[in-house]
């Protein structure tokens, strides 16, 4: 929800601007300036995807590295922070049984670009019949968790 990203900026003092991008980006966040630059005239699915994987370098202070590996982290990790703010897993699983997993259509429906719905899928560990979200060492440790057959 925009809102509630909205909200999350606000707490951490972090300003929001719509400017012309470069044609390959459609957002960022500066640390420095505690500021994140938005595309103009995004779709309504494009930004709030986008407003919300900038708030997440914001969430985690990222700034930009000169190792490749540390960039990739702060992008996958933010796609997922994203993913978990913007799509509730009732949501993803009438997305999933409606669309029959198709990830496209599954985005379409949720509100959120693609790369957002592969992120949350990365969230997911199936073991057996059941479906965990965002599982983590230790009995108990998830946050959702879903029989399936």
């Amino acid at each position: 929800m925009t809102n509630q990203t909205f909200a999350v900026l606000d707490a951490l003092g972090v300003k929001v601007k719509y400017v012309q991008m470069p044609p390959d980006r459609d957002g960022e966040y500066d640390h420095r300036r505690q500021l994140i630059r938005v595309q103009m005239g995004l779709p309504e699915r494009a930004h709030r995807s986008v407003l919300a994987h900038e708030c997440a370098h914001a969430v985690f202070a990222d700034v930009p590295s000169m190792f490749g590996p540390v960039n990739r982290k702060q992008e996958r990790r933010a796609d997922e922070w994203a993913a978990l703010h913007l799509i509730d897993i009732e949501s993803y699983k009438r997305a999933e049984v409606i669309h029959h997993g198709h990830s496209e259509a599954m985005a379409v429906e949720l509100n959120v670009l693609l790369e957002l719905v592969e992120a949350y899928q990365r969230t997911l560990q199936r073991i057996d019949d059941t479906v965990y979200l965002r599982p983590r060492m230790g009995a108990g440790q998830w946050a959702h968790r879903e029989q399936v057959a």
